[in-house]
């Protein structure tokens, strides 16, 4: 950039007065001043700052410093500098925030964060010219009129038709500092609304490059959206029934039959299934813009390429996923951003909520070796956590940790969901790894953060803190008061907050505990009776004493990592190997029973059995206090193979497996049995099959919580209401042998309830306790063949079914099967 300086020295501000007045008049109405006030010469720390701020691109900027040059006198330096010229833009000073592009006074307002950065370059570039890795125009940023404090900014007018921009960040690329700039990069702004270059799920670039260069959507005056009136539905947490759902794996599926499968829209298509299901709200796994191909590497087990199916790996939190839209980058990513919003209009008009899965603890940037996207190339040192020497901390297991507790990396954080909430009408988060967002940041300094030191106070970078700042600032938010809030509360470095997560009376949690302690009571451990009666009440020994109520507790015993509820029963062992990785990824410790044969080639009784308590998990899950959550496909009896960690698969996985039929010496004949497996995408094919069976189960069974009064409390159970039994009423048994659990609830809709746990091999018969006018009558027994496993009110031969039951309930006795498990309700004795 050309500059012509014009440098007076040794002259008072009076005799130079002329000189720069005759500069000023050349463009008078381009002009405005900030600190014009004149000083006196022995006034101290003299500091005069004039700026001409053009209002045409085709203006200079004439900058004028004065100073005290000592001897009394001052010295006045100015400066005319040649504004940039653009051939589609005028260019204006423009504003520090908000962050981000956006739309105001007829143009469009730039501002990224910098605080290391020596000069920034904005780069604006057409749809055509990215695909050609090619630049439009670009714009150097005068640190002197484009810089507020570490804030960059400009201000544009112009056609911003198919334009999308990036910058480019000038200063010392010294690891070893934390530093990594290196001006040949074209980063996205954190703050970018869409990211846009690949259109297609899973199509490598052109030429082969799976890190093709990015960049954001500039806004629209035109970017409209008709919510028709949508509002958010603020249930109750307690009254919530939650679903983790994958975008692309729910609909891929041939079966699916959806017009766009693996879409948004695609899962707008079959919203009616989760409606028939008894769910009101959906956890959707990661949909912020991340690289499918990031592991894109050939597996030899399979014969193919492994994918980032799961998506945790951000590349940017503002922007959507865009291949998982229909409409992939047309109009520059906004008819994307739509598709997501009408999949949340949509959600809503059917009762159903929608939370995102957000990771705010690393990004897809990894550690030194990782490559230059967003975050590291705008100011590494501060969105990172780092050591003394530059080294990335890796309490994520993903290779950096999002440095969260730092000034300007929680505001971002903020301002994220803020925009999910406002612009995008989301209900609430539950947050990956998020014991992330309670450790300290780099460069802890509790003076800066708190405004006054703390005694004692040795925190290094990483230490948990008692009081985290960012969740702080979430959980005191205005915007987001309300809107819920899901911690994952531990991480990959060995910090595990399940009861003890920073909560400000508003947080809940993946009740971890409770996954575990059920699983291994329902297949039969000793041991667990009386942990398992704590997850029937809420767990109230992690909640109560900290203030909170049974809906802080979002209980679940399957999630997206780990085997799915029909592997649970199936496999005592992860099967793994067609992750390609020697079978040595993923939890080896699942708690499972494969209930006497391993894999799905089995007899008939083993069979049973594992349907049986299918059931039995379902049971426990609808009758615990706090909030169910069921993970997508378990629903019909999903099953991975026994793959516990799917994260790298969008295809068919063969599955093997060899059966021994005959064994007459010295000769055995074995029989290999080969089952092709579509291990992440939902089956509607095998949902179809399950309709009158294990579905229909799930389905009363939601149905039956959201029905009774006394299944969604919220405050922990007393002794007025629950009443614990064992094999004779009163008596419960917690002893280190017992695997029955048995208790009576008051509930104001269906009078009382009995529900009891058989988790022993044996089989037993209970006495049940007497109310005088009054029968139990059946309706849950998990040991019954569907569908007599639930008598539903419509159910053909009801009738016989109960009559089946009477010379037990006659004498108010219920037998009960070994792993069993059975709902009995209170009826006056006159009913018919």
């Amino acid at each position: 950039m050309e500059q012509q300086q014009h440098q007076l020295t040794n002259c008072s501000t009076w005799s130079t007065a002329p000189k720069l007045h005759h500069l000023l008049l050349q463009n008078p109405q381009r002009i405005a001043f900030s600190n014009a006030r004149r000083q006196k010469p022995n006034q101290k720390k003299k500091s005069l700052n004039w700026r001409m701020r053009g209002f045409g691109n085709e203006a200079p900027v004439l900058v004028v410093k004065a100073s005290n040059g000592g001897a009394g006198t001052d010295v006045v330096e100015t400066a005319v500098v040649d504004r940039p010229k653009l051939r589609r833009f005028q260019v204006f000073q423009g504003h520090p925030s908000p962050f981000g592009a956006t739309t105001r006074d007829g143009g469009v307002n730039f501002a990224v964060y910098s605080a290391n950065a020596v000069s920034v370059t904005l780069c604006l570039i057409t749809l055509s010219d990215l695909e050609e890795d090619k630049v439009t125009e670009q714009l150097s940023l005068d640190p002197l009129t484009n810089k507020t404090g570490n804030v960059w900014h400009v201000f544009l007018k112009g056609d911003f038709k198919d334009t999308l921009y990036g910058y480019k960040f000038e200063g010392k690329f010294s690891p070893e500092e934390g530093l990594y700039y290196d001006s040949s990069k074209i980063v996205l702004d954190p703050y970018a609304k869409a990211v846009i270059r690949r259109g297609e799920y899973g199509k490598l670039s052109p030429d082969g490059n799976y890190w093709p260069q990015m960049a954001g959507t500039v806004p629209s005056f035109d970017d409209e959206f008709d919510w028709e009136g949508d509002l958010p539905l603020k249930y109750p947490q307690k009254d919530l029934i939650i679903y983790e759902i994958h975008v692309r794996g729910f609909t891929r599926h041939e079966s699916s039959m959806a017009e766009l499968p693996g879409t948004y829209h695609g899962l707008v298509e079959k919203l009616d299934h989760l409606k028939e299901l008894g769910i009101n709200c959906i956890e959707l796994m990661p949909c912020h813009e991340f690289n499918e191909l990031e592991y894109f590497g050939y597996n030899s087990v399979l014969g193919d390429y492994k994918v980032n199916f799961w998506g945790y790996s951000t590349v940017n939190y503002f922007s959507p996923m865009i291949r998982y839209s229909s409409a992939g980058i047309r109009n520059c990513g906004r008819d994307a951003i739509n598709e997501v919003k009408f999949l949340i209009k949509e959600a809503h008009k059917r009762g159903i909520e929608v939370i995102m899965d957000v990771v705010f603890n690393h990004t897809a940037e990894g550690n030194e070796n990782g490559p230059i996207l967003s975050f590291r190339g705008a100011d590494n040192s501060i969105y990172y956590m780092l050591a003394p020497k530059g080294e990335f901390y890796n309490y994520s297991g993903c290779g950096n940790t999002f440095n969260c507790n730092h000034p300007v990396v929680r505001q971002f954080i903020v301002d994220c969901l803020r925009y999910w909430v406002t612009e995008m009408h989301v209900d609430g988060f539950r947050f990956d790894l998020a014991s992330i967002m309670t450790r300290g940041s780099s460069l802890w300094d509790a003076t800066n953060v708190y405004g006054v030191p703390i005694e004692g106070d040795l925190l290094t970078t990483g230490t948990p803190l008692a009081n985290p700042p960012l969740v702080d600032m979430i959980s005191n938010d205005p915007i987001l008061h309300g809107v819920k809030l899901i911690a994952e509360a531990w991480d990959t470095g060995g910090l595990y907050q399940v009861g003890m997560f920073p909560h400000w009376g508003i947080w809940s949690e993946w009740n971890g505990k409770y996954r575990d302690t059920v699983r291994q009571f329902i297949k039969g451990t000793d041991g667990f009776s009386g942990a398992l009666a704590e997850c029937l009440c809420g767990s109230p020994n992690l909640y109560q004493e900290g203030g909170r109520r049974p809906w802080n507790s979002i209980n679940f015993v399957c999630a997206h990592d780990g085997f799915t509820l029909a592997d649970l029963v199936t496999y005592n062992n992860k099967h793994n190997l067609a992750n390609g990785e020697d079978n040595n990824d993923g939890e080896s410790h699942n708690n499972s029973w494969n209930c006497g044969q391993e894999g799905e080639f089995v007899s008939i009784s083993v069979k049973k059995l594992r349907k049986r308590q299918m059931r039995n998990f379902i049971v426990c899950l609808m009758v615990s206090q706090g909030v169910p959550m069921i993970f997508m496909g378990d629903e019909y009896g999903h099953t991975k193979g026994g793959n516990n960690n799917t994260y790298c698969h969008d295809n068919y996985v063969f599955f093997y497996t060899f059966v021994h039929t005959l064994s007459v010496k010295p000769f055995s004949l074995f029989i290999m049995v080969v089952a092709v497996l579509q291990i992440n995408y939902f089956r509607w094919d095998k949902k179809e099959e399950s309709s009158l069976d294990f579905f229909r189960f799930c389905c009363l069974m939601t149905k039956f919580r959201q029905e009774c009064e006394s299944l969604g409390l919220n405050d922990f159970p007393t002794a007025e209401r629950l009443q614990w039994h064992g094999h004779a009423p009163g008596v419960p048994d917690w002893s280190e042998r017992s695997r029955f659990v048995a208790f009576t609830l008051m509930d104001s809709v269906k009078r009382e309830l009995y529900i009891a746990f058989n988790a022993s091999h044996l089989p037993a018969t209970i006495t049940l306790p007497e109310r005088p006018g009054y029968r139990w009558d059946p309706l849950v027994d998990t040991s019954k063949p569907a569908p007599f496993d639930f008598l539903s009110s419509d159910l053909p031969g009801r009738d016989i079914a109960v009559k089946q039951y009477a010379h037990f309930l006659d004498a108010n006795l219920y037998p009960m099967l070994s792993y069993s498990s059975i709902i009995l309700f209170l009826s006056p004795v006159d009913d018919p």
